[in-house]
C-alpha cells in the first residue's frame, strides 16, 4: 500500500503569522513614538519652565524691586534677605538696587519690564556719627553687591542688617556690627522686631557687644585722652580760670 503522506505545515499558518503582525505593530508604534519624541520633550520642557515661572511669580523670587512698598509684608515679616548694587551712600542710608535671582532664558525676557528705582537702605540699631558717615562712603564704592536682611520697612526706607564680602567666601562682614565695633555710632533699639522674639535678642546682643569692644578698646566716640592731653586741658581751664580771677579783681 502506498504510503500516505502528512500535509506540509504551512509557512502562515496562524502562530507564526500572529507573532510577525504583533512584531510589525510594535515596530510602528516606536517608530511613532521616535518621530514625535522630540514634540512630547518640548512639551514637557515647556511646562517645567512654565510651572518655574508661575512658582518664581507666586513667591516673587525673579521680582526687580524698586521701591520699599513693594516688597511683600511676608518678607519683611520673615525677615528675608536681598541683594542689591550700591548706587549712593548718603549721611544715614544708602541707596542701591535690588539684584533679584536670576533664572537663565527667564529673567532676560522680565528685565524690560523691571523698575530701575533705588531702595533706600539704612543700618538697623545703629545711630551713626559723623565720623561713621564718613567711613561709610569709604567702604561702599558705587557697583559693589551686598545683602540686606530685612528688618522693617518705614514709609519708603527699609531698616536692615547689611552685609559685605571683604575677601574669601565665608567673610561676610556686618557693617551694623563693624560700624560699632568701631566706635562709629551707637546702639539704639532696632525697630520693627518683637522685644520677645528670638531675632531680636540675638542682634541686640551682637550689636551690644560689638559697642562694648569699642568702648573698653577706647576707639572713636569712647576714645579717651592721653595724660599729655589730659595736663593740656587742665592747664588751658588753669589759664582761663586765671584770666577771669584778674578780669573781676579790676572790676
Amino acid at each position: 500500500m502506498p504510503e500516505e503522506r502528512l500535509p506540509a505545515a504551512d509557512e502562515h499558518d496562524e502562530p507564526d503569522g500572529g507573532s510577525k503582525r504583533t512584531s510589525n505593530i510594535v515596530a510602528k508604534i516606536s517608530q511613532i513614538a521616535d518621530e514625535h519624541l522630540t514634540v512630547v520633550r518640548n512639551i514637557s520642557t515647556g511646562l517645567a519652565i512654565a510651572g518655574i515661572i508661575v512658582l518664581a511669580r507666586s513667591i516673587k523670587l525673579i521680582t526687580k524691586f524698586g521701591a520699599a512698598a513693594d516688597i511683600p509684608a511676608r518678607f519683611i515679616e520673615r525677615n528675608v534677605s536681598l541683594r542689591g548694587k550700591i548706587h549712593h551712600v548718603k549721611d544715614n542710608s544708602i541707596e542701591l538696587e535690588h539684584v533679584p535671582i536670576t533664572v537663565p532664558g527667564i529673567s532676560p525676557l522680565l528685565r524690560e519690564r523691571q523698575s530701575k528705582a533705588l531702595l533706600v537702605v539704612r543700618l538697623a540699631g545703629v545711630e551713626l556719627t559723623e565720623d561713621g558717615q564718613m567711613w561709610l562712603k569709604q567702604q561702599l564704592k558705587p557697583a559693589e553687591v551686598v545683602w540686606f536682611k530685612l528688618i522693617r520697612r518705614e514709609s519708603n526706607a527699609l531698616d536692615c542688617l547689611v552685609f559685605v564680602n571683604r575677601g574669601g567666601l565665608f567673610r561676610d562682614v556686618c557693617l551694623n556690627e563693624e560700624l560699632l565695633r568701631q566706635g562709629l555710632g551707637r546702639t539704639v533699639p532696632a525697630a520693627g522686631l518683637p522685644h520677645g522674639s528670638r531675632l531680636f535678642w540675638r542682634v541686640h546682643r551682637r550689636l551690644l557687644r560689638a559697642e562694648g569692644k569699642a568702648e573698653k578698646a577706647g576707639r572713636g566716640l569712647w576714645k579717651r585722652p592721653t595724660l599729655w592731653e589730659q595736663m593740656s586741658d587742665s592747664l588751658d581751664r588753669f589759664k582761663v580760670t586765671g584770666l577771669l580771677k584778674r578780669l573781676l579783681k579790676r572790676t
